[in-house]
Formats: C-alpha cells, structure tokens, sequence
C-alpha cells in the first residue's frame, strides 16, 4: 500500500471544453497524476464535467426535436453518460503514461451516485446553467414542462438546475475497496449522479452537484491524507484580479473562514474549494490540502508553490 492516500479534483482545464480537446488535454493532466502516483499517492480522482453535461443534454435535446419518437434524456441520464466518457479518457490516458514511465497500475472509473435532499433550498432557487441557448418560445415550453430558464441578455434563454448538497455517496464501500487496493480509482465525477431515495428505490434528481463540495466530502469518507484541488491558477491569492494581488502560501481553517466571511473568495472560482477544504479538514484534522494549478505539481510538492490549507 503506498504511503499517502489523497482525494484529486480536477477542474475544467484539465479536460477541455469539447471531446476533441478533452482528448488533448487529459494527455496533459495524465502527466501531473502520474508525478503524484511516482510521488507515492494512492490516488482517488474525482472531476468536474460542466462542459460535457451541457454538450450531452444539448445533444440529447436536439436529437428529440429531430426526431419526435425520442424521450429526452433527463439530467440525472446526462451526468452518467458525462462521467462515463470522462472516466474513460481519464483512465486510459493516465494507464498509458504510467505504462510509459515503467508503472502497472490498475485504473478505472465508477459511476458514482449522491443521495440528495429534495427539500433542499436550492431546488427552489436553480442557479447552475446547461444546455443550449434557447428562444423565448422554447422557453416558455420548457416552463410548461416545469422546468427553469434564465435569460442571458443578447444570447437568449438557458435551462437552469439545481446545486443542491451532497447528502452520501451511493458507492462509497466500493470507492473504498478499490482504494486501499491501492488502486488509482476515478469516481464522483461532476459531483456525482444526484438522486433522491424513495422507498429503498434510487430515483434521478434534475440537478447537479458542485465538484468541489463532492471532493471535500470524497476525501473526508476515505479518511485520506489530502485533498488535492488541481485548477488554473498557481496558489490562493487575496484580492485575486487586483493590482495588489497577494499569493497565499498557507491557511488554517480559522484563517480561511475568516477570509470567505470578508467575500475575499469569488463564488463561482475559489470559494467553492476553500469551502471543500473546510468540509474535509474538520471531519479530519490530521489532513491537509493543497490548491494549485496542473502545471504546478511538481514544485508544489516541494513546497515551491501551491497553498496549503491545514486544520
């Protein structure tokens, strides 16, 4: 078994935004998991799929208005064919550069799903925008149907869904299973298949789930040893965009919720990581987390980059 366990999230620029340049760039991403796998990580990979769940829904959506006889596919549908694809270009992607550098090492993907509460707050209040742009009497169809849009100005409307909390994760046992047999598992991908339990029956929720707030949770479950967030940018930063931007080499929990409470963090960019570093730091306060870019994971391990977050 190797020496450390971590949670891997990887954000949207380590996949790309269309299956050609998920191609490319898993390539790249493959090489960043591979030094952490050569660094002695057994890793757990989870990731997001914004773009990818937004290209199936779309394409699914057309493929009903051309043909007639087709059921549209629900969200809860586009989120396991999303994870699937991911997982697959992942696995095969990191198998092969591991194999290049003289590593044989099992890697594989699980469809994961995440319980959720149908009376979560944010069913009432979608905020996460998927599919294609529609016009205002697509929209007004979609609302018969009892759906949610958004009107982006200029652009037209948007199907809206919901982002509501994870609650557990369905296949958390053989996640773990896979994991302590040291092998590289993918899992969770884009927060999860967010589902409702009926009566002992697993039923699709028309929502997604926030990738960041999975992998704190994730990481938290398995007890590992650090939660690893990959995204675009070097380290945290305060004041990030500003002329007087300043990197932030290390947090503790206090410092951090101190610093979100200040709306030092934008909500839809770094604050959702900070909040998964709490999630996972204070069910585990022996851990630690590192937040840094893909490209910045070597000198991250050494300390040379990257922020660390500790409880």
């Amino acid at each position: 078994m190797s020496k450390k366990k971590a949670v891997v999230s990887l954000g949207h620029e380590a996949l790309g935004y269309t299956t050609l340049e998920q191609w490319d760039a898993v390539k790249v991403t493959a090489k960043a998991l591979a030094d952490l796998v050569e660094a002695d990580y057994q890793l757990t990979i989870t990731h997001s799929n914004g773009p990818q769940v937004s290209m199936i829904h779309k394409a699914m959506t057309e493929l009903r208005r051309v043909y007639i006889d087709y059921t549209p596919a629900p969200m809860c549908v586009c989120s396991a064919m999303s994870q699937g694809y991911v997982g697959y270009d992942i696995q095969n992607a990191l198998r092969a550069e591991l194999l290049g550098r003289g590593i044989v090492k099992t890697v594989g993907t699980i469809l994961t799903q995440v319980t959720v509460d149908p009376y979560d707050e944010a069913f009432y209040e979608p905020t996460k925008a998927i599919g294609r742009y529609m016009s205002a009497e697509d929209a007004q169809i979609e609302i018969k149907k009892g759906n949610y849009v958004q009107e982006e100005p200029g652009k037209g409307f948007r199907r809206v869904v919901a982002a509501p909390r994870p609650i557990e994760i369905v296949e958390i046992d053989a996640i773990r299973a896979l994991a302590e047999a040291d092998q590289v598992v993918i899992a969770c991908g884009g927060g999860g298949i967010p589902v409702i339990e009926q009566n002992h029956v697993l039923k699709g929720a028309s929502a997604v789930i926030e990738k960041d707030s999975i992998a704190g949770k994730l990481a938290a479950e398995l007890n590992t040893d650090e939660l690893i967030i990959l995204t675009s940018v070097p380290c945290v930063y305060k004041q990030f965009g500003q002329p007087g931007q300043e990197a932030i080499a290390s947090l503790t929990v206090g410092q951090a919720k101190e610093l979100c409470a200040q709306g030092e963090f934008g909500e839809g960019t770094m604050l959702p990581k900070i909040e998964a570093a709490i999630t996972y730091l204070e069910a585990n306060p022996q851990g630690k987390v590192l937040i840094t870019s893909l490209g910045d994971v070597k000198e991250a391990l050494k300390g040379r980059s990257g922020t660390v977050i500790t409880a």
